[in-house]
C-alpha cells in the first residue's frame, strides 16, 4: 500500500472514532435529559427509561451503521448533532406531558414524537440505501418542481384541506394530519438546484449597473418573479407568513450562490420589502403579527392577541442565564409550548445557556452543509447542499427570532425539537441527502496508474514491423 493510501486510511479510522464518541455523547444528552425530567418533576428516574433509552439507542445505532456501510466517507458530525437535538426535544416534550397530565389534560407528545422519529430514521436509511448517487436527482428537476407546487396546493382542496390556528397548511387523510409544505421544501430545493445549474450562465450575465451594483436584465427576472408569486400565494391564501419567508429566502440564497451576483440580492430585498408592505396593508393576520411584535403588552388580553408571546418572553426572562430547573418553571402557561414555542420552554427551565447551546448546534449543521457545498465536485451537489443548509438556517432564524421578539412570529417549527411528525420526518430525509452529497464529495478519486511509455513504444515498433 502506498504512503498516501496509508495516511488516508489512518484519517478515515480517526474520523470513525470521533463520530462514535460524538454519538455516545449525543445519546447521553438525550437519555440524560429524560432522566433529569423525571427527577425534577417526580423525584425519581422514569420507570420506562430503559425501554426509552434502548429504543432511542437502537434508532441512532441503526442510522450510524447504515451510514458506515453505504456512505463511509460522509460527514461524521451531522448525525450526532441531529441525534442530540432529537433526543433532547423528546425529553422536553416528556416534561410537558407530565405537567399537562397533572392539570387534567393528558397528552402523549413524547410518545408520538418517538414514533415519528422512528419513521424518520427508517426513511433516512431508505434514502441512503436506495440513492447511491445524488446526481440522479437532477434528472427530475421539473418533476420535483411540479410535485412541490402540487404539494403546496393540496391544503386548498375542499375534502382534505384543513385550517388550524388560522393557517391552511394541513391536509387530513385517513385520520392523519400532515403538512405537505415540509415535503415541498425538499422538492423545491431539488428543482431549484437543477434549474440553476442549467441556467446560471444566463442569469449571471451583466445587466445595468446602478450605484456599483450590476442589476439583472429584465428578461432574466422571470424565475425570481415566479418564486415571488408563489410565496405571495402561500402568504395570502394559506395565511402562512413563515412558509412564505422560507421559500422565497431559500430561492434567493440559492440564486445568489449560483450566480455570485449581489444584484439579485438587491432585487430580492426590494421585492420582499414591497411584499411585506402589501401584506401588512391588506392581510389582517400579517398586520396583527406586526402589531403584536411592536407592542406586545398592548394586545395581551385581546383575541387574537399577544398572550402567548408575552408569556414566553416573561418565562425566558425569569429563566435567566441558567434557568429555573426542570419542574420549577411554568411553561404550560404558553399555549403552544410543545411546538412553536418550545424554545421558550427551554429558556425558562434551562436558561439562556441551553438556548445558546441549541443555536450553536444548528449553526454547526448549517456550517457542515456549507462545507459540503464547498468540497462538492459537481454544481448540482453544491447548490443542493447550499439549499438544504439554507432550510435549517432560515427556519431556525425565523422561529427563534419570533419567540425571542427579534422579528414577528411566523409559526414554523424548530427542527428536531418541536412536536410535529411532518417536520421531523422531512428533516431526517434532508440530513440523509446531505450525507449522500458529503460521501460523494469526500470519497477519494479513483487511482490512475501511469502508462509505461517504453512498453507502448515497443508495441508500436512491433506493429510497424508487421506492416
Amino acid at each position: 500500500m502506498s504512503q498516501t493510501g496509508t495516511l488516508m486510511g489512518f484519517v478515515h479510522r480517526r474520523r470513525r472514532g470521533a463520530e462514535l464518541f460524538l454519538l455516545v455523547l449525543a445519546l447521553a444528552v438525550g437519555i440524560g435529559a429524560y432522566a433529569a425530567v423525571g427527577l425534577g418533576l417526580e423525584g425519581q428516574v422514569p420507570a420506562d427509561i430503559v425501554g426509552y433509552g434502548g429504543w432511542l439507542t437502537a434508532l441512532i445505532v441503526a442510522a450510524h451503521v447504515t451510514v458506515r456501510i453505504v456512505a463511509p466517507y460522509a460527514d461524521p458530525v451531522l448525525l450526532p448533532l441531529v441525534a442530540a437535538l432529537n433526543g433532547f426535544g423528546l425529553a422536553i416534550l416528556r416534561r410537558l406531558d407530565i405537567t399537562y397530565e397533572a392539570l387534567g389534560d393528558p397528552h402523549t407528545f413524547a410518545r408520538q414524537q418517538l414514533v415519528w422519529m422512528t419513521v424518520g430514521v427508517v426513511l433516512f436509511i431508505v434514502t441512503l440505501v436506495l440513492m447511491r448517487d445524488h446526481r440522479v436527482l437532477q434528472r427530475f428537476t421539473y418533476t420535483a418542481g411540479l410535485a412541490g407546487i402540487v404539494l403546496l396546493i393540496l391544503p386548498f382542496l375542499p375534502l382534505i384541506g384543513r385550517e388550524i390556528n388560522g393557517a391552511r397548511i394541513w391536509i387530513n387523510v385517513a385520520g392523519f394530519s400532515f403538512q405537505p409544505g415540509e415535503v415541498a421544501k425538499v422538492m423545491l430545493v431539488i428543482a431549484f438546484s437543477g434549474y440553476l445549474v442549467l441556467h446560471r450562465d444566463a442569469l449571471a450575465l451583466a445587466g445595468r449597473r446602478v450605484v456599483f451594483v450590476d442589476l439583472p436584465r429584465g428578461r432574466d427576472l422571470g424565475p425570481i418573479m415566479a418564486m415571488f408569486g408563489i410565496s405571495m400565494m402561500i402568504l395570502v391564501l394559506q395565511n402562512d407568513l413563515g412558509s412564505s419567508l422560507l421559500f422565497f429566502g431559500l430561492f434567493l440564497a440559492m440564486l445568489y450562490v449560483a450566480t455570485e451576483r449581489p444584484g439579485w440580492l438587491v432585487v430580492g430585498a426590494a421585492l420582499f420589502g414591497a411584499g411585506a408592505l402589501a401584506a401588512y396593508t391588506f392581510v389582517d393576520n400579517v398586520q396583527n403579527r406586526f402589531n403584536f411584535w411592536l407592542h406586545p403588552l398592548d394586545y395581551y388580553d385581546d383575541s387574537p392577541g399577544s398572550f402567548q408571546l408575552v408569556e414566553a418572553l416573561f418565562g425566558q426572562g425569569w429563566g435567566g442565564l441558567i434557568g429555573r430547573g426542570f419542574g420549577d418553571g411554568f411553561p404550560e402557561r404558553v399555549p403552544f409550548a410543545y411546538s412553536d414555542f418550545i424554545i421558550s420552554t427551554i429558556g425558562e427551565e434551562l436558561g439562556l445557556t441551553a438556548v445558546m447551546a441549541i443555536v450553536l448546534c444548528y449553526g454547526l449543521i448549517v456550517e457542515r452543509a456549507l462545507r459540503i457545498a464547498l468540497i462538492s465536485r459537481d454544481g448540482f451537489g453544491k447548490l443542493m447542499a447550499v439549499g438544504l443548509g439554507a432550510i435549517f438556517a432560515l427556519q431556525v432564524f425565523v422561529v427563534i427570532g419570533g419567540v425571542t421578539g427579534l422579528i414577528p412570529l411566523t409559526g414554523l417549527t424548530t427542527p428536531f425539537l418541536s412536536y410535529g411528525g411532518s417536520s421531523l420526518v422531512a428533516n431526517w430525509v434532508v440530513i440523509a441527502l446531505l450525507l449522500r452529497i458529503s460521501d460523494q464529495a469526500r470519497r477519494p478519486a479513483p487511482r490512475l496508474d501511469p502508462v509505461d511509455d517504453s512498453a507502448a513504444d515497443s508495441e508500436h515498433t512491433q506493429v510497424v514491423k508487421l506492416r
